[in-house]
């Protein structure tokens, strides 16, 4: 049998397979950040995901980073994403939610006319996506240590909504150039207090914020995501590896219901073998994996589990289409971020009854 349709424990939880479903941004949130209808149809349709992590969602409105992505600030928004988790529970399924504050990589234009929050005061390169197109990035402004505690409170508060609206965890999202890796990244985090200097400071944001998200779900309700040397957003670090080996290091003893490592293109290091023997929990991989490579990491032992992006995008039952060998629908890009549209997002077609034998 396929070790990736195998149990795994994630957590609290027992999966029934090691395919996670990724979080994957899709903007198909109306303008004040709930979740359509479709959004339900949508999850509902991958419940047979071992674990499915949502979309990035925003814990304040000040983390909202692109246009047509949702929140979890209001009951409407709760209320949406209810509709959301029982779907997914009706069907077998376990979700958690993947909390994103965007902080500088964000624009005035989706703050209300308020400028971008980030550790340091420096303009990324690139451009934001807001309601009127692509705009180049803001100078963001730096948060006071004031304000950073407030943050915190709106993670802390976002995983109480999120656990409120059924989710079965949550996830902080430490990577892709947002909030937290900005505190973690050197290039990003210039500050001359205790969030910024040596490493040992530029993770306090980020270990303090899960100690918010752990208070109110559990240890083994959360997960966090890095992806070192990604790069993306304009984030920059002198020395990736010691940031996360001792990121990894200072996680120990926490319980946290799953690490999940993305990493892409060609790092200096090897770091799925850097990281995993210093985490003790359930260790997730991905970034461009296939069904032949994830069997192999796992096989290899380099991973409990395999997240799987666009080929659940396009394939809402990839694990039968795994278990048969089927092939798969090819994902189509130019759908992939199309407010309010159905296609791309709830038209991908499942395999026929009669296949499925």
């Amino acid at each position: 049998m396929s070790q990736l349709l195998t149990p795994v424990r994630i957590g609290r939880y027992m999966a029934p397979n090691r395919l996670v479903m990724a979080p994957m941004t899709r903007s198909r949130a109306d303008g004040d950040g709930v979740p359509s209808d479709m959004t339900v149809t949508y999850y509902a349709q991958r419940a047979s995901a071992g674990l499915i992590i949502s979309e990035g969602v925003f814990p304040s409105a000040m983390g909202k980073g692109y246009v047509h992505t949702p929140g979890i600030e209001t009951q409407a928004q709760v209320a949406a994403w209810k509709k959301v988790t029982e779907a997914v529970h009706a069907r077998g399924g376990r979700i958690f939610m993947q909390v994103m504050h965007c902080g500088r990589v964000s624009h005035p234009s989706l703050l209300n006319g308020e400028t971008p929050v980030a550790p340091s005061a420096i303009r990324p390169e690139g451009q934001a996506w807001t309601p009127v197109g692509q705009v180049d990035f803001a100078t963001p402004r730096e948060l006071s240590v004031l304000e950073i505690a407030g943050i915190v409170e709106d993670y802390r508060r976002a995983t109480r909504r999120a656990i409120e609206a059924g989710f079965d965890g949550v996830e902080l999202h430490a990577a892709s150039g947002y909030l937290p890796e900005q505190f973690l990244s050197s290039g990003s985090n210039q500050r001359q207090d205790a969030y910024g200097g040596p490493v040992v400071n530029r993770v306090r944001f980020v270990l303090g914020v899960l100690e918010a998200m752990v208070s109110e779900a559990g240890a083994d309700r959360v997960g966090i995501k890095i992806s070192p040397e990604m790069n993306y957003n304009s984030i920059t670090d002198a020395a990736p590896e010691e940031t996360y080996t001792h990121l990894v290091d200072r996680l120990k003893g926490w319980g946290l219901a799953y690490l999940h490592v993305a990493v892409f293109g060609t790092p200096k290091v090897d770091y799925h073998a850097l990281l995993r023997p210093r985490f003790e929990g359930t260790y997730l991989i991905g970034g461009g994996l296939t069904q032949d490579s994830a069997e192999g990491v796992l096989a290899e032992g380099k991973a409990d589990a395999t997240v799987f992006g666009s080929a659940f995008l396009a394939n809402p039952d990839l694990p039968e289409r795994f278990r048969l060998g089927a092939t798969l629908n090819t994902p189509d890009r130019s759908t992939f971020f199309a407010p309010p549209a159905a296609k791309g997002y709830i038209d991908y077609p499942t395999l026929p009854v009669a296949e499925r034998a």
